[in-house]
């Protein structure tokens, strides 16, 4: 285990002359490779160890976490080069992020740790009820496993805790994918009241921690249309916008996924919800099924497409946006005159406005005209580091089409 303790001597990096050392001093909290100086000591530092960040002129900035396998070389942990990162290091930024959820929320279903927005770079923190789920995305993280998830179970007082080491971001640190018990009891699919909605989280087996809550005041805005309505959910995974609707006054739901699991998930929702005789499901590719709920003539009042990450970086831009407005130009023939279309995206790569910009020529490459309503964007327990766009991934458009 790595240990952290200010009377062992830390390394130090140090910017190149040309890095721009004020971004770091006014929040921003990574540094690249090409910006820091890679001389041989510093490309032999393990993944995860902590340094001291200086810039070219030698001053110190702060404690970073240092990763020569990764295009973010290093990630500021604390203005105090000096600082002991152990458990007690971990309760205090625990603390502070679960006051802001606890004010929020009067239930523990939360994102408890946001990673950089909240203090603790690369690691996301869900909290169902007595379980948590860490995802440990950045080697420090990995490397002080365990006095993180002691430090989680004694401030938030969970029993089990879950380490999901799964996902892209592990992979661009170096890191295998495992998904492991840490504390406590592997829990069966755990039910989560949202909105008026029963979710059933896989929290050892599904999709990222299980449930997606950022989606949490999207579906909040779409169940203010879909009362009485004939409502599609496109990539669903455990019913979001659909069990949503069906909490809003929906007369049907359609949920349309590629996972079977996830599915049988999503029906569970509804049966204990007491309105399983108003869901359905479908499996298939979403595109392939946008096309032949066309072909049938199928018309819905409301249509949602929440689709995974098509541009998780600006390498894969072009093709996401594209991929985007081919949503949208297949979801928007669907919607009967005067109804709605809800398009989203979790890309951090895609802006809003290229976003907004796809979304708008699918729906006029689909036939339709269209006023957009309403913008939407994660929940309060995924805040914004302002310095970081990154941390503001998620966009949601809800558009209102022609008669």
């Amino acid at each position: 285990m790595m240990t952290a303790s200010p009377s062992a001597p830390r390394p130090t990096v140090r910017l190149m002359p040309k890095a721009e050392a004020r971004a770091i001093r006014f929040g921003f909290p990574w540094v690249y490779a090409d910006e820091l100086v890679m001389d041989r000591r510093t490309r032999a530092l393990s993944p995860g160890t902590l340094a001291v960040l200086e810039d070219a002129e030698r001053q110190v900035l702060g404690l970073v976490t240092v990763n020569p396998l990764s295009k973010i070389v290093a990630r500021m942990i604390d203005r105090d080069p000096a600082a002991e990162v152990d458990q007690g290091w971990f309760a205090q930024r625990l603390t502070h992020a679960l006051a802001l959820r606890e004010r929020l929320f009067d239930a523990p279903h939360y994102r408890l740790v946001h990673a950089e927005a909240d203090g603790l770079p690369g690691v996301v923190i869900d909290r169902f009820g007595d379980t948590a789920v860490i995802q440990p995305n950045a080697a420090w993280a990995e490397a002080l496993i365990a006095p993180l998830a002691a430090a989680v179970m004694r401030v938030t007082g969970v029993t089990t805790v879950i380490k999901n080491g799964t996902g892209r971001a592990r992979a661009l640190e170096g890191l295998t994918e495992e998904t492991s018990l840490l504390a406590g009891t592997a829990p069966a699919p755990i039910p989560v009241p949202m909105n008026g909605a029963i979710y059933m989280a896989d929290v050892m087996g599904g999709q990222k921690t299980g449930l997606f809550f950022d989606q949490r005041p999207n579906h909040a805005f779409a169940q203010r249309l879909a009362r009485g309505a004939r409502v599609l959910d496109v990539f669903s995974h455990v019913g979001g916008f659909g069990l949503a609707a069906l909490a809003g006054g929906a007369d049907s739901a359609l949920a349309v996924d590629a996972s079977a699991p996830a599915l049988r998930l999503a029906s569970e929702g509804a049966q204990r919800m007491g309105l399983a005789g108003r869901f359905s499901t479908r499996q298939g590719d979403a595109f392939a099924t946008l096309e032949a709920l066309a072909a049938e003539g199928a018309r819905f009042d409301l249509v949602v497409c929440d689709p995974p990450a098509f541009a998780p970086n600006k390498n894969a831009l072009e093709a996401g946006l594209r991929a985007y407005e081919r949503v949208a130009r297949l979801a928007a023939p669907l919607v009967a005159p005067g109804g709605y279309l809800g398009l989203c995206s979790c890309s951090h790569a895609a802006d809003l406005s290229a976003f907004r910009s796809a979304c708008s020529r699918g729906i006029g490459r689909g036939g339709r005209i269209a006023q957009l309503i309403h913008t939407g964007f994660a929940g309060p327990d995924h805040p914004v580091l302002p310095q970081l766009g990154e941390s503001a991934y998620l966009k949601a458009l809800f558009f209102r089409l022609n008669a």
